[in-house]
């Protein structure tokens, strides 16, 4: 069992910020090519997602009883889903077998609680990136793919902030796209 950090999130080259979405949102499977390649890597295996509150749901959403996060009711995940948040509340479930339970939980311990519901399958750290860095900071993360788009933003959080030496601990492989992005992955050595 692996513990991967598929983001799928836009960083942009001039800060490394990411804004969280997704360029491949709105295109299932992107664009073709490269990009679908990616893409069709994201669900096989995955067997639990750990989140952080702010992907879940916009500023607010714990005080709004009725928030089920923002994918409807069928979301996309198909496992259960352990949300990090200060703010308890009782567990989701939702069509399609996403089940949502809301955990105020160290990155180790969230782990430990979504590799038991993965049923000997992979777990997925799906972000945001604050969370992302938190887990590598803790070197939890055995896989990481990262999307790069040629974009400026100027504002967003900072993936890489305070993790110099990352790259020591892990291959890094670089695919350019013709659609213009470059899809990074971080491979743990040695696993």
């Amino acid at each position: 069992m692996k513990v991967r950090a598929t983001t799928h999130i836009s960083v942009t080259p001039e800060t490394g910020c990411t804004n969280g979405c997704s360029p491949l949102s709105g295109q299932p499977g992107g664009s073709g090519g490269v990009d679908d390649v990616f893409a069709r890597q994201h669900d096989p295996g995955i067997g639990a997602e750990i989140m952080g509150a702010g992907k879940f749901g916009h500023p607010g959403w714990h005080e709004d009883p009725n928030w089920q996060g923002a994918w409807g009711p069928n979301p996309p995940f198909h496992t259960p889903v352990f949300v990090l948040t200060h703010h308890h509340r009782p567990s989701i479930e939702m069509e399609g077998g996403t089940t949502f339970h809301f955990i105020d939980a160290s990155p180790t311990e969230a782990l430990e609680t979504a590799r038991e519901a993965a049923d000997d399958q992979d777990v997925r750290i799906g972000g945001g990136p604050t969370i992302i860095r938190d887990f590598l900071a803790a070197g939890l993360v055995d896989y990481m793919h990262t999307v790069v788009v040629p974009i400026l933003l100027g504002r967003g959080v900072r993936l890489w902030d305070g993790l110099e030496g990352l790259e020591q601990d892990y291959k890094v492989e670089a695919t350019s796209s013709p659609t213009g992005v470059t899809h990074v992955t971080f491979t743990r050595t040695g696993t």
